[in-house]
Order: C-alpha cells, then structure tokens, then sequence
C-alpha cells in the first residue's frame, strides 16, 4: 500500500485554475454545445448581454456610416447644382449596366465551397446552442433599439 500512494502527486486546483485561461474556464476544454454546460437563464443571459451590446454598437457605428455616406452625396449634388463639378450621366448608366451584367453573371454561377462551409458551421453552432442564439438575437434586437 505505502508504494501505492508514492506513484501519484498530488494537484493544488487552486494553483491549476489561476494558471488557466479565461476563457477556458468559462467554457471548458472545448466549447460544444452550451446546453450541456450552463442552466437555461445563464444561456439567456449571455446571449441576451453579447446581443444587445453587439446591437447598441451596431446602431451607433450604422448612424455614423449613414451620416458620412448622406452628407458626401449631399455635398456632391451641391457641387453639381452649384456647377464646381460636372457629372456625366451617360458613363455613370453605362457602369451601372455592365455592374449589373457582372451581378446576374455571379448570381447564376455556384456558391464558392468556403462559404457554403462556413454557412454549416454556422447552421450547426445555432441548432446546437438555441437558447444562446435566441438571447443573442432578442439582445441584438433591443441593443438596435436603445
């Protein structure tokens, strides 16, 4: 018995946490599905936060990005009212048909292998983690909201 108890060492998991990652100890060696791991409210309230935090920024950096785009076009239609710049309607209809040429010719080709990958993962990681992706889209939906 004494030879026994030699060949094993004893593990401090105090020690063991403090040297692993954050984000292992909030999802374990390998992140599955959720589901095996948190309560039902925990999930909600994950997704929910991760949401609407991911909503807020998304409304605020959108305003931003529509002020930027409304105001250049309004200060290019100044300049073309106003005569400092001269548009030439025919080449930009010219451009416009041969983009939207190049768009039915990608519309009819396959869709590239990485994406339709990329897509099953996706599809997986929601029908595996329901409740964390229905927070997270409720969440995202007040964050755009508020």
């Amino acid at each position: 018995r004494g030879n026994f108890e030699r060949n094993f060492e004893s593990l401090d998991l105090a020690e063991f946490a403090k040297k692993q990652p954050w984000w292992r100890k909030l999802f374990g060696q390998e992140s599955g599905p959720s589901a095996e791991k948190y309560s039902v409210a925990t999930q909600l309230l994950i997704g929910g936060v991760t949401g609407w935090c991911t909503g807020f920024i998304f409304q605020k950096v959108g305003k931003l990005a529509a002020t930027a785009v409304g105001g250049g076009f309004f200060l290019l239609q100044l300049a073309n009212h106003t005569g400092y710049i001269k548009i030439d309607w025919q080449r930009v209809e010219k451009d416009m048909k041969k983009a939207k040429e190049q768009l039915k010719i990608r519309k009819s080709s396959q869709i590239p292998s990485e994406v339709k990958s990329k897509a099953e993962e996706v599809v997986s990681f929601v029908k595996k983690n329901v409740l964390v992706t229905g927070g997270f889209f409720g969440g995202f939906l007040l964050g755009m909201a508020s």
